[in-house]
């Protein structure tokens, strides 16, 4: 028995020894792809590859979930709007401000558009008078002004008096004067209407403009118009804005709309557009609530007025008085006298 055991050991000794003369095979083979210096493989790679997809999907996802840019149309060239609001909240600089001048405090802050405040035919006599005004001075860029109060007239890349030009008498008539200051009185009221104010309250401020815009490259920072503003950090003076239009979104030009900026949180905004129409009234508070640009015009000539005012009196101006306003007063003694006769 210990004879027969210790063959059977013997021969396993000796399968021992004689495996000693095989090959071994290496820990760290290239296919098994976990050896020291060599390539993933395709398998490996695959999975890298899908890794990267995925986190490139989840970073998509979340950057479209917090930072979303909406639009919303509040007024449309084809609607005819008796009058559209939105109510907002006052900034706390504008609310501060404007609680020290009683009954020029508004029940709500916000906005407004109707196209009833201001007829056709009265947006036409206006337009006349731009266009009259702005054939005696332009901008070298794409916007132009003209204000009736102090004078101003863009003029190449500066500014020129033009009450001092012997033309603006033949060009401004009595007509236009009197429906400039009849729509003024109207769009007054309405903005005391909207925002629940005293109409005595409020007074007419600098600055008050017709605007003129183009597709003109840009000659100066006048020029460029379509920057993001808050009116009472531009002009300390202002308190209610208005704009009345008097040339057709899609029609006269192109670009060119209106856009107020809603901010909701730290990422989110709203875009909110109004498409000039012609005799279309816009108003709005004047306060960090309402920040707002122009589009760029992209074709055609866009014509509006920007109509200011204030509640506070060191800031108010009186309506025009025109350099041609005693001609025209002889001119209508002429004819009352010629048809006496």
């Amino acid at each position: 028995m210990s004879d027969g055991g210790g063959q059977v050991r013997q021969r396993k000794k000796n399968a021992s020894e004689g495996g000693g003369n095989r090959p071994r095979k290496s820990k760290f083979t290239s296919s098994s792809g976990t050896g020291t210096g060599s390539s993933p493989s395709v398998a490996q790679q695959h999975q890298m590859w899908a890794r990267l997809v995925l986190m490139v999907g989840i970073a998509a996802i979340v950057y479209f979930t917090t930072f979303r840019t909406r639009e919303k149309k509040f007024a449309t060239q084809r609607e005819v709007l008796d009058l559209r609001t939105q109510p907002l909240d006052c900034s706390r600089p504008y609310l501060e401000e404007i609680s020290k001048f009683a009954g020029c405090i508004p029940a709500n802050c916000g906005r407004f558009v109707s196209d009833k405040i201001v007829s056709p035919a009265e947006a036409g006599i206006l337009l006349d008078l731009a266009r009259a005004g702005f054939e005696l001075g332009q901008s070298a860029g794409g916007a132009s002004i003209l204000d009736l109060h102090s004078g101003a007239l863009s003029k190449g890349t500066q500014f020129i008096n033009v009450y001092r030009l012997p033309e603006a008498k033949k060009l401004f008539t009595s007509q236009h004067i009197n429906v400039y200051r009849h729509v003024k009185d109207k769009v007054q009221k309405a903005v005391a209407d909207n925002f629940r104010l005293n109409v005595d309250a409020l007074h007419l401020t600098h600055p008050t403009f017709f605007s003129r815009l183009t597709n003109g490259t840009a000659k100066t920072i006048h020029d460029e118009y379509w920057h993001a503003h808050v009116d009472k950090e531009t002009y300390n003076s202002f308190h209610y804005t208005t704009l009345l239009y008097l040339t057709d979104y899609g029609k006269d030009f192109a670009g060119g709309r209106f856009v107020f900026i809603d901010n909701e949180g730290k990422h989110n905004r709203t875009n909110v557009y109004i498409e000039p129409k012609r005799a279309r009234v816009s108003g709005f508070t004047s306060g960090g609530e309402n920040m707002h640009h122009v589009e760029q015009v992209t074709s055609g000539v866009r014509y509006a007025i920007t109509i200011s005012f204030t509640c506070d009196r060191e800031y108010a101006m009186a309506d025009p008085k025109f350099a041609l306003d005693e001609a025209g007063e002889e001119e209508e003694t002429s004819e009352t006298n010629a048809t006496t006769a």
